[in-house]
């Protein structure tokens, strides 16, 4: 498995796959043809059928400029390595073409080119493709924390740079500031649904309330305060994805504030998070257009349970259980938003993860952590399950929840 930093992308929403990927794909060819006259991309699949939503459009442009672009979309074709595929092409002044390349926005930020088994690194993490985990499976992981006496953040600690604590430390703040943010912000969210943010109106709410019912509600607004950041573009960080941003935050920062863990154990919890999102990466997928809702919501609340069940002191046998619970009650989850909008059902989505994480905690921590069905075997049926799920049910606005509202 390749280092967890690649799981934790700092960068602005909407989408990791739809607005950070393509952005990515777009610096690195207009990099490589500053000369060129002029662009052309081809936009496939989910990129075609969402992107206007999701703001592909006028990211691409954006990042292309002031080179001119035609963007061509093809919502009905998918090109055969993963449903969100772009072609670039770079034309000179006399509209012969320079260069033509195929690319993939595979889910988290990371693109991929066809056929390739590496991801497209950044120069700022120029090791991302490097095999720091020998370990293929959550299994082999807790072995290794079994026969070794470590915890799952130790087992990270061993195979990272010290570097990477560094980084997710950095994490850590970003989605703190993420949090504060959108907690604080009020009004319409962007884009044609006229969505109003909730989240200051939700953490007011919650002070009201006796210490459990705070507890929850806090929760709630927590997320729903970096589910909006994202939704209005603003600086998140993928975990695993950013359309599922804001489960882990709001996790995390209620635990901060509200039992006063420090910075240290906080990311450990993260360090813990990220081995399961890694572990699904590795055996499945955390793309929405390949796998569903449940690729991203369902990882996010595995991540977050994991995270939690860390925090408060569990064995690795109840991380394990807790991150596995959470990924199991979201299997079949399919991926539907209304107009392309990484808004509804996305942020209550967020929202209730969040509070199922903190459930799934508790309910292993009462546990002694022994339970029948393994998380890799519940992620060996997501993404059976996702292959098996209809196009229609995978980001495209074609079905489900996002049918419905545009009916209404």
């Amino acid at each position: 498995m390749k280092s967890i930093c690649g799981i934790y992308k700092i960068g602005n929403g909407p989408s990791s796959s739809h607005t950070m990927g393509p952005m990515r794909a777009a610096t690195i060819f207009k990099k490589k043809h500053p000369q060129a006259a002029r662009f052309e991309v081809n936009l496939y699949g989910s990129l075609a059928a969402t992107g206007e939503g999701h703001l592909t459009n006028q990211t691409l442009l954006n990042t292309l400029a002031p080179i001119p672009t035609e963007l061509l979309k093809f919502p009905t074709i998918f090109l055969p390595y993963h449903p969100n595929g772009m072609i670039f092409e770079a034309f000179d002044g006399e509209g012969q073409s320079l260069d033509k390349w195929e690319v993939y926005s595979i889910g988290g930020g990371d693109i991929r080119e066809k056929d390739s088994l590496n991801n497209i690194a950044d120069e700022d993490m120029p090791n991302v493709n490097d095999d720091l985990y020998a370990e293929k499976n959550m299994d082999e992981v807790l072995d290794w924390c079994i026969t070794n006496g470590r915890m799952i953040w130790e087992y990270v600690a061993v195979h990272e740079e010290p570097s990477c604590w560094e980084y997710l430390h950095e994490v850590w703040q970003v989605m703190k500031e993420g949090v504060e943010r959108g907690i604080n912000a009020e009004g319409v969210l962007p884009g044609s649904l006229n969505l109003q943010r909730k989240a200051a109106q939700y953490a007011i709410k919650a002070q009201g309330y006796r210490a459990s019912l705070k507890s929850r509600s806090l929760t709630f607004a927590y997320a729903l305060a970096t589910a909006e950041e994202n939704a209005a573009g603003g600086r998140i960080v993928t975990a695993p994805t950013c359309g599922s941003a804001g489960v882990l935050p709001a996790i995390l920062y209620h635990t901060s504030m509200s039992y006063g863990y420090t910075d240290d154990r906080i990311v450990k919890g993260l360090a813990t998070a990220a081995i399961f999102a890694n572990v699904v990466k590795k055996n499945a997928s955390i793309s929405g257009a390949e796998v569903g809702c449940q690729g991203e919501i369902g990882v996010a609340c595995a991540m977050a349970a994991a995270a939690c069940n860390q925090i408060f002191g569990g064995s690795i046998s109840q991380i394990e259980y807790a991150a596995e619970m959470g990924l199991e009650h979201h299997l079949g989850l399919t991926c539907d938003p209304m107009c392309g909008l990484v808004q509804i059902p996305c942020i209550e989505r967020c929202a209730f993860a969040a509070t199922r994480a903190f459930d799934a905690n508790l309910y292993s921590m009462l546990s002694d952590g022994r339970h029948r069905v393994s998380f890799d075997r519940v992620v060996q049926v997501m993404k059976q399950t996702g292959h098996d799920l209809p196009s229609l049910y995978k980001e495209t606005s074609l079905g489900g929840l996002a049918t419905v509202g545009l009916k209404r």
